[in-house]
């Protein structure tokens, strides 16, 4: 998906899906403008959505299969600047590696500075275009 992309389905409907598929498909688009090098927390992307919480937004990314590489995952994390653990352990390797080769930078206690990094949300036309909420850093 590309910056532009709007959250309407195939179809063009932009209503809003209280099913969690089509709640998926808002988080996965709203992820989808975090541009490289950038981060938002879970907490940011369900304040953006403006109707779930940010341990939906973990579901979502979680539930993300190899079929949907276009959504960047990686650039999501915690409200401490840290990588989540996943369910089972694992997969902070892969993430921290996906975000240094964008440019992002880790201390050595393995947080990242949102001054430096943090993303300040879509663009406000985006935002109105797909019934999102503007929500500032580190929510």
């Amino acid at each position: 998906m590309d910056r532009g992309s709007s959250l309407g389905s195939k179809h063009g409907s932009k209503r809003r899906s209280s099913a969690p598929e089509g709640r998926y498909e808002r988080i996965y688009a709203i992820v989808c403008q975090i541009p490289p090098g950038r981060v938002a927390t879970y907490g940011q992307v369900a304040a953006i959505e403006g109707n779930i919480t940010a341990r939906i937004v973990g579901y979502a990314l979680a539930s993300l299969d190899h079929a949907r590489q276009e959504v960047p995952w990686q650039r999501v994390i915690n409200r401490s600047g840290e990588i989540s653990e996943r369910r089972g352990g694992g997969g902070t390797d892969r993430q921290r590696s996906l975000l240094e080769s964008e440019g992002v930078v880790f201390d050595a206690r393995g947080r990242l500075d949102f001054d430096i990094c943090g993303w300040d949300g879509p663009d406000i036309d985006w935002l109105h275009a797909n019934e999102c909420h503007f929500s500032p850093r580190r929510s």
